[in-house]
Parts: C-alpha cells; structure tokens; sequence
C-alpha cells in the first residue's frame, strides 16, 4: 500500500505536528545550528579554534557540530553568531 504524498509547511517541525509556537523556535534554532556548523567547517578552523572564536569550551563546539540541539537555548545561539560576526534577523511569517 502506498502513503499518500503531503507537501511540506517548509517546517519539519509543524510537519511533525509540533504546536506552532514550538515548532517555530525549534526551526530557528536548527537554522542556526547548522549556519555555525557550516561556519565551523568552511573556514576549516579546529574545534579549539572555533571555541576561542566563539568563547565556549571545546565540548561545548563538539556538542554543536553533533547536533545536540538541546544543550543550546536560541538565546545562546543569536549571541554565538554575533561572536564570529554574524547578524541575525528574525523573519516573522503571517
């Protein structure tokens, strides 16, 4: 039997039935672990040298580039991008 095909929210959280709100925070802070983790990896910069930059410690730069989203508040991660010179904007979507 096939599973009909549902076209995305472009949220995978609201897609997994995630109340709005939440869904909404937990795709920021996605976005944003991923643009460091792409950050971290482009500029070809060791973990040591991307805790110095960000002014966290080396375990806290392993647990972002494993993905463990739960260690990271969206707060901390807005602060992390301004540390290595990034400005976040916050799109709001009606």
């Amino acid at each position: 039997m096939n599973e009909p095909i549902v076209e995305s929210t472009g949220n995978i959280f609201a897609d997994l039935e995630f109340e709005s709100g939440e869904a909404m925070l937990l795709q920021m802070r996605a976005k944003l672990m991923n643009d460091l983790r792409e950050y971290i990896e482009t500029t070809g910069i060791t973990q040591m040298e991307a805790a110095e930059r960000l002014g966290i410690a080396q375990s806290r730069v392993s647990d972002l580039v494993r993905g463990k989203w739960e260690k990271f508040s969206l707060e901390m991660l807005i602060t992390l991008e301004a540390r290595v010179g990034r400005h976040v904007t916050l799109e709001l979507a009606v």
